[in-house]
């Protein structure tokens, strides 16, 4: 038998070198035993975590203390040497066997799952929030019913006029010719309506209405309202004269007025004035103040383009062509928010949702996102003997969580 110096493999006799490393083979009997080898022990460095990274880092500062003189003098060398190191590194890893054909195996499969996703992913079926317990809000549209107020009807005239409570024909006491506009609202967010009762004096000096009032002690403060339209009504207590609920209450609105509006005035308005409208005084839209005396003027002008009508009163109703539904806020969402919000807004005749009022509030920005909504709704005018007009129009989105 022979056997390989290196390998200490044995072969038989006719072998000349070793069929592994290529060396001469030598006879068995000539070579002495091979020293019997024993198991050592490797012993691994026991130190803790903080140990072992105490130690990495003196070690980094030490080789940091040894390079600072260098670099200092020779910032320039010095960092174009480690570049070049780093470069030699580098290029060493990717010509090592293997590398460069797992480093293109990885990119392709990346690229192939990134590409399998834009063109096999469904996209989500929600915007804004992707919440399977979640149902969208639901629109529903109520046009107001021939019951229901309006700037058209009056506030306070019966028959008599179109604005204004006293009796007349007239629409304010300004010496030019043209229409009474404006309105006001207010309340203090009570659960009840606001109350029944009379108007504040007129008085340019607006003041937080309290039912049941009648304070001698502010005989200025009143509501902005042109004297000529303005009458004192036979009611004992400040109130709406449109609402018919007896239980003292400012009513659902804000600003210490009376009403579902904005303000000190009283109505669904927005100011210091009477009903729809805003800025002040009464009949509807932007404060303009009236002429022709008092009362108010006839109600039955087609040629009117500020006039706005009730769903009864159109030939043809607004017809909608796109309604978005507004989504949840994620404060909402997150508090269990549900419920209906109410706008009373104006379907005009130019093709846009103005003003937008909100008749029943949701706290956490939901009411905000279904004004958002309304004023994006897309629809055809609303038709009075073939003349596009201005009709009103009650919204209601409902938010609900399952």
């Amino acid at each position: 038998m022979k056997r390989c110096n290196v390998c200490e493999g044995m072969f038989e006799d006719n072998f000349e070198f070793c069929p592994l490393d290529g060396r001469h083979l030598t006879r068995a009997a000539e070579l002495p035993d091979p020293p019997t080898r024993e198991f050592s022990v490797t012993l691994v460095n026991s130190d803790g975590l903080p140990g072992r990274l105490k130690t990495e880092i003196s070690f980094v500062l030490q080789q940091l203390r040894k390079t600072w003189p260098e670099l200092r003098e020779d910032p320039i060398g010095v960092s174009s040497s480690v570049l070049t190191r780093w470069a030699s590194a580098l290029k060493r890893a990717m010509l090592a066997p293997n590398v460069p054909a797992a480093t293109l195996t990885a990119l392709s499969l990346v690229l192939s799952v990134i590409l399998a996703l834009i063109l096999f992913a469904q996209p989500p079926t929600r915007t804004v929030l992707d919440i399977e317990t979640e149902e969208p809000a639901h629109l529903v549209i109520i046009e107001l019913s021939a019951k229901t107020d309006h700037e058209g009807a009056g506030v306070g005239t019966g028959s008599k006029g179109r604005v204004g409570f006293a009796s007349g024909k007239g629409e304010g006491s300004d010496s030019e010719s043209q229409a009474s506009r404006g309105g006001g609202g207010g309340g203090e967010h009570n659960f009840r309506p606001a109350q029944h009762g009379g108007v504040p004096q007129p008085s340019e000096v607006p003041a937080p209405i309290t039912p049941p009032l009648p304070h001698a002690m502010l005989p200025i403060a009143g509501v902005d309202l042109d004297p000529a339209l303005w009458a004192r009504l036979p009611l004992t207590t400040y109130g709406d004269p449109r609402s018919k609920s007896e239980p003292t209450s400012n009513g659902p609105g804000e600003g210490g007025g009376i009403g579902t509006g904005t303000g000190q005035g009283v109505g669904d308005g927005r100011g210091n004035g009477i009903g729809r409208g805003e800025d002040g005084n009464i009949g509807g839209g932007r404060k303009n103040r009236g002429s022709d005396g008092i009362g108010g003027a006839d109600d039955n002008d087609p040629r009117d383009t500020n006039r706005i009508f009730k769903a009864d009163q159109v030939t043809q109703r607004a017809r909608i062509v796109f309604k978005p539904e507004p989504q949840y806020t994620e404060e909402a969402r997150r508090n269990q928010i549900t419920g209906t919000a109410i706008l009373r807004v104006v379907f005009s005749l130019s093709g846009e949702v103005t003003d937008i009022r909100a008749v029943h509030r949701l706290p956490m920005g939901l009411t905000e996102r279904a004004i958002a909504a309304a004023r994006q709704i897309r629809f055809l005018p609303a038709t009075r003997n073939g003349r596009p007009v201005s009709v009103y129009v009650q919204l209601e989105y409902s938010f609900n969580l399952y």
